[in-house]
């Protein structure tokens, strides 16, 4: 007997039932453009009624939801439109399709265009970048993955070079003034910041390189998150991190080689990765 998943819990999980016949939950394919909206065409979850897509982040408490009018497409589907006017929190917000009177369905991920996400490049005219991604879960169901971001500095391509990490960034919704720089500080001890100057590579001041050294990283073991401040000590400081294309989760997908480094106990093991946010850190561990 063969469990076919019919119906979503509100935690987010798959509902199995074992009958044969039954319904599959309702299936969204989902395109994204490069202003950040997104458009789910949804398969008609068969109940007569007004429809309606819902969003509902993750963990909130109270619960926080977007609902989204699901409307007859050509193709015979049920289409809703998330515009890039409508804020979403940032975190993850699980998808549901509810026909008016029944209670919320889970909704399976489709076909995603995510084509328009990869190398976007938005203008940063609002003072704030916004990055939404759908994604399956790990169990199976359709979740999109948010970030609100105010300003935002977005790093590009890494580099390991003889000295630590060399890198190349650009930041949205501020510019770069001549006392800009990158700050590791240890997580779990703010007392502890290792600073590093930036090199501003556009007219505009809004791209920058930046060079780490991990010699001075290795004396502490641990996670150092890294911080752009684009106007030194004045202004704000701003989480460096990868959120401009189509990978909603980069930890296990962008992975970096360590590089072993003589410290005062040794040696240890120094390396940049994404966080689970998408954030960008340098982990220090025993060789």
């Amino acid at each position: 007997m063969t469990a076919v998943f019919t119906r979503g819990t509100l935690d987010g999980s798959p509902e199995a039932s074992t009958g044969e016949g039954q319904p599959l939950a309702p299936r969204a394919d989902c395109i994204a453009d490069s202003a950040g909206g997104l458009t789910f065409d949804v398969t008609d979850p068969g109940e007569a009624g007004a429809a309606h897509l819902l969003l509902r982040l993750r963990d909130s408490d109270p619960s926080v939801e977007v609902r989204l009018p699901l409307t007859p497409a050509a193709d015979g589907s049920l289409r809703a439109a998330l515009p890039s006017s409508v804020e979403l929190a940032e975190g993850r917000w699980n998808a549901y399709a509810q026909v008016e009177g029944g209670e919320p369905r889970r909704l399976m991920p489709g076909v995603n265009d995510l084509r328009s996400l990869v190398d976007r490049a938005p203008s940063g005219s609002r003072g704030h970048v916004a990055v939404r991604i759908p994604y399956a879960t790990k169990q199976g169901n359709l979740s999109v993955r948010a970030w609100l971001r105010a300003p935002h500095a977005e790093v590009g391509e890494l580099r390991i070079d003889g000295t630590g990490l060399t890198g190349h960034g650009r930041v949205y919704g501020t510019a770069l003034t001549d006392a800009a720089r990158i700050e590791a500080v240890l997580r779990g001890d703010v007392s502890r910041v290792l600073r590093a100057e930036v090199t501003p590579t556009a007219p505009a001041a809004t791209e920058f390189d930046f060079a780490l050294p991990y010699a001075e990283l290795a004396d502490a073991e641990g996670v150092w998150d890294l911080w752009l401040h684009p106007a030194g000590d004045e202004g704000p400081r701003i989480r460096l991190a990868r959120l401009l294309d189509d990978v909603a989760d980069k930890k296990p997908i962008f992975t970096y080689p360590v590089k072993r480094v003589d410290c005062v106990g040794g040696q240890v093991e120094v390396g940049p990765y994404y966080t689970n946010d998408n954030d960008l850190a340098v982990r220090v561990a025993a060789a």
